[in-house]
């Protein structure tokens, strides 16, 4: 009898024992499908592709929509060396703006798009159905500086935005040439073919947007457009001050979303592919999945408008200077006379001497003081 309660004990620290071993299996299964999502990706930078087709003072709007997701993509991580910007006119120094150098998106006037930094690779007669498309494709002069160069790889994710005047099938460029559906799915899969592209979202405000993206038959690409086939895509207010529509309310509802969204956000592209319903934006928004292979809900909306990293820890120890020795070794080997060898010493020495580990956190200055 005295036996039983110690019998009980020991059941229930077993049963203790294995009930928390199953809930730490269970956990760190889910942290390594977690890690294996979080690495999923397969990008490892980002670029973005801002055009405005439009110039006249009456397209302000088509000015403010490219500036407002140029300043978006800016705040969210991807720097200045990886947009390429085109604006086919400037707004801010219009003589018919009230307030020069000033581009605004609200009729409040609360946010300058325009800026003290933005960065215009081509502007004004620059921007060209030729141009867009030798940029796209990387056939450049060889003079074209790196700042008008798209040097995206297979690892690139690239945002590609355009707005203006559109019809069906056709984007029109300064009212002066157009752009054909056609022409424009044959330059992404040139982008394929040269792995110029890891994965594309095409984004297109302007009427009849969806049909823009119908031809496209390379992969990888996701593709929004403001309108169906048929449908006009709609400005969203005046502002009284200027005189003009100053966005489109497609942009508009986007450039609202993206506000919220911080680069460690946890908001995906499924998410923002529903910003801008039919009570909202008139017209339908059109989207276009099949040519993606992820999941739009499990894409962060980052791996586009960002330019988040993945970082990937490793236990290895990388030794600098065993580095610079082996470099050394094999410049020895390639010596002829009996001065390299003293050459490569001097170099070996001031290598060492050069090549150290700097502790991001200097944890041993702060505990001397």
């Amino acid at each position: 009898m005295a036996s039983c309660p110690l019998c009980c004990v020991n059941n229930s620290g077993v049963f203790r024992f294995l009930l928390s071993l199953f809930f730490t299996c269970a956990l760190a299964t889910q942290f390594t499908e977690n890690a294996e999502e979080f690495f999923q990706s397969g990008h490892t930078n980002n670029w973005a592709v801002l055009v405005d087709t439009s110039r006249f003072w009456f397209n302000y709007r088509h000015v403010a929509n490219v500036l407002s997701i140029y300043r978006s993509v800016k705040r969210l991580g991807i720097p200045d060396s990886q947009i390429i910007l085109m604006v086919a006119d400037d707004m801010a120094c219009n003589p018919r703006n009230p307030r020069p150098a000033t581009v605004f998106n609200n009729a409040n006037q609360q946010i300058n798009v325009y800026g003290d930094d933005v960065e215009v690779d081509y502007r004004g007669y620059e921007v060209t159905v030729e141009n867009f498309i030798r940029v796209l494709t990387g056939r450049l002069p060889p003079s074209t500086p790196r700042s008008k160069r798209l040097l995206s790889d297979e690892r690139s994710n690239i945002l590609v935005y355009m707005t203006g005047h559109g019809g069906d099938g056709f984007l029109k460029f300064q009212d002066a040439e157009e752009i054909s559906n056609v022409e424009l799915a044959d330059a992404f899969e040139q982008m394929h073919q040269k792995r110029r592209y890891h994965e594309v979202f095409f984004m297109v405000d302007t009427c009849q947007a969806q049909s823009m993206f119908q031809r496209f038959y390379s992969p990888n690409i996701l593709s929004v457009g403001s309108s169906h086939v048929g449908e006009d895509s709609l400005s969203h207010h005046v502002d009284p001050a200027i005189g003009v529509y100053i966005i489109d309310r497609y942009t508009y509802y986007a450039l609202e979303f993206l506000e919220t969204v911080r680069p460690d956000s946890n908001q995906t592209m499924g998410q923002f592919l529903k910003v801008c319903p039919e009570r909202l934006c008139v017209s339908h928004v059109a989207v276009r999945t099949d040519l993606f292979l992820r999941d739009p809900d499990k894409v962060p909306l980052t791996d586009f408008f960002g330019g988040v990293r993945n970082v990937e820890l490793s236990n290895e120890i990388l030794n600098l200077s065993d580095r610079v020795l082996d470099l050394d070794d094999s410049a020895d080997k390639r010596c002829s006379n009996e001065e390299c060898p003293e050459k490569v010493q001097k170099k070996r020495s001031s290598s060492e001497k050069a090549y150290y580990y700097a502790s991001q956190f200097p944890a041993a200055l702060l505990t001397k003081s």
